[in-house]
C-alpha cells in the first residue's frame, strides 16, 4: 500500500505563487508516473500537472506557463510551483502516483486565490 500526504496549501491573492509538496511512502517499487489534480466544487476531479518516469511533463493547458512540476526521485516526493495564481485555480488539490496499474491518491490540499 502507498501512502501519499500533500503540503502546503493555502490562500493567497491573485497573481500570488505557491508551492504544493507530495511526499510517497510505503510498498514502493517502480513508480510510472508522479502527480497533480485539482477538484473545484461543483466541478469534476481534472488532471493539473504529471511527471512521467522518462521525465516528460504533462499540464492542463489553463495551468501551461504558470505551473511547474518536478519531483525529487530519492525523496520520492513530487512538487507543484504554482505562479500567477489566479482565482480559478482555487480548488483541492491532489497528489496522484501511478504504479504499474495502480493509482494511489492523498488526501488533498485547500488552495485558494483571492480575488
Amino acid at each position: 500500500q502507498v501512502q501519499l500526504v500533500e503540503s502546503g496549501g493555502g490562500l493567497v491573492e491573485a497573481g500570488g505563487s505557491m508551492r504544493l509538496a507530495c511526499l510517497a511512502s510505503g510498498n514502493i517499487h517502480v513508480i510510472n508516473s508522479m502527480g497533480w489534480y485539482r477538484q473545484a466544487p461543483g466541478k469534476q476531479r481534472e488532471p493539473v500537472a504529471t511527471m512521467l518516469m522518462n521525465g516528460k511533463t504533462l499540464y492542463t493547458d489553463s495551468v501551461k506557463g504558470r505551473f511547474t512540476v518536478s519531483r525529487d526521485h530519492d525523496k520520492n516526493m513530487v512538487y507543484l510551483q504554482m505562479d500567477r495564481l489566479k482565482p480559478e485555480d482555487t480548488a483541492v488539490y491532489y497528489c496522484k502516483l501511478l504504479q504499474g496499474t495502480d493509482n494511489s491518491w492523498g488526501q488533498g490540499t485547500q488552495v485558494t486565490v483571492s480575488a
